[in-house]
């Protein structure tokens, strides 16, 4: 009996794992795009394995063979007892699959937006660059670095070559009208004389009138001194945006920029430790101020006391420029070593015959009105600006007085009221004339 019963067992163990593996192997239809049902059983107690429900009404008609017709009835019977211990499966229907996670967005960023040509972080990704004026001239800079390889400090230079030579053009034109304000100074500086001492008296008429003349005498010359004023004009941008711009890549660093110096100064992003750039810096603006462009400028201007300010300006900036990163400095002193090779070259007679710049003349001590020195031009302004207050202020006083005397009731005057009636002239002998005698009687 123990032996017909285990082998009843293994039987319906082994057809339990027939049918499972056939329904897990069989492809079945999942309406909706769900997946496919999946069966679960319900626990009893049961450790018999699964099985479709469909194959269990097949597990009485096992025949064994050491049995015969008494086997097949118990196994008959067995087998209901079975069928009545198995525990009952129902189907579930479980959720969807989730979908795979989308990847976090990249902005539109590829290698190559986070890599230049040159293997190295693209400024775009360090936040640098952009269409500013400062972030044209860091893309510019980049542009040099990465397309010909050229190292930090030659980049900064041929970038300062570049903007150089494209405002040379107005270099020239400032140079055409210092030369006309050079050879016309004593001239114009007689009426602007003048003008000033009208000015000084009072007489408005007369210092608008050699103003008037001023003004023909600079158009007939055609000499304008705003003109003088264009190149600094023109580079004062271009300095700020270089410095800006510059700084800010020493600022993030740019990797690159700490080993693409020159001789004692390698690292772009730190101050020249041994002072040297910024000697070289100071020297070469004091020598560009004082043999430069602007030194014509400021003698024809008759501007004296702004030229000894300039000269001090390298002094004054020295403490400022010692702390500046070197790639700031290594274009500084670039602008002004190339400033010096315009003047240079402009002194040449035929450089300047071919760019129509007149001849500078000198001018006798005579033929020029004194000069007065630092001082003295400092007291002479002062008591200029003292009278143009005064000036000023008695003109205020007489248009408040003309108001008041147009609102106001009259103010007498004069001794002798005319309104009233005047006495005859009497007959008095001591108020009667005298006739001259008659000296024919």
């Amino acid at each position: 009996m123990l032996a017909h019963r285990m082998q009843l067992w293994r039987t319906t163990n082994a057809a339990m794992a027939m049918s499972s593996a056939a329904g897990r192997f069989t492809p079945q239809a999942s309406p909706g795009g769900r997946r496919d049902l999946h069966l679960q059983r319900l626990t009893r107690g049961s450790s018999l394995p699964l099985a479709a429900p469909g194959n269990w009404s097949n597990l009485g008609q096992l025949r064994f063979a050491s049995g015969g017709a008494t086997a097949a009835g118990v196994s008959a019977t067995k087998g209901e007892e079975f069928m009545q211990a198995v525990p009952k499966t129902e189907l579930v229907d479980l959720p969807d699959i989730p979908a795979a996670p989308v990847p976090p967005p990249t902005d539109g960023l590829n290698v190559m937006d986070v890599m230049n040509a040159a293997g190295e972080p693209s400024f775009a990704s360090i936040g640098l660059g952009g269409w500013s004026p400062v972030g044209m001239v860091q893309n510019c800079m980049e542009f040099l670095h990465c397309t010909w390889e050229i190292p930090w400090w030659g980049t900064i230079a041929i970038g300062t070559l570049a903007v150089r030579t494209i405002i040379f053009p107005l270099v020239i034109l400032a140079q055409r009208n210092s030369a006309k304000m050079n050879n016309n100074m004593p001239q114009m500086q007689m009426l602007q004389l003048k003008m000033t001492e009208a000015r000084q008296s009072g007489n408005a008429i007369e210092s608008a009138r050699y103003a008037q003349e001023m003004m023909l005498f600079m158009r007939e010359k055609g000499v304008n001194p705003l003109k003088n004023m264009v190149v600094p004009l023109a580079q004062a941008p271009l300095f700020i945006s270089f410095f800006m711009g510059l700084r800010q890549m020493a600022n993030a660093p740019v990797e690159s920029m700490r080993d693409g110096g020159l001789f004692w100064f390698t690292d772009l992003t730190m101050a020249d430790p041994y002072y040297l750039l910024p000697l070289i810096t100071s020297a070469t603006l004091y020598l560009t101020i004082e043999i430069g462009t602007d030194s014509a400028r400021l003698s024809a201007a008759n501007m004296n006391t702004m030229k000894y300010v300039l000269r001090a300006l390298p002094i004054v900036i020295f403490p400022f420029t010692m702390n500046f990163p070197a790639a700031i400095l290594t274009y500084w002193a670039c602008s002004n070593f190339i400033s010096l090779g315009q003047v240079a070259v402009l002194r040449i007679p035929s450089v300047r015959e071919y760019f129509k710049i007149e001849k500078m003349l000198t001018h006798a001590p005579s033929a020029l009105p004194p000069k007065k020195g630092f001082v003295g031009g400092m007291k002479e302004s002062w008591d200029n600006m003292k009278i143009s207050k005064e000036i000023e202020e008695r003109q205020r006083l007489d248009e408040i007085r003309f108001a008041k005397a147009g609102k106001g009731p009259l103010v007498k005057t004069y001794k002798f009221d005319p309104t009233k009636v005047a006495k005859p002239i009497s007959a008095e002998p001591h108020m009667r004339l005298k006739e001259p005698p008659n000296k024919q009687g």
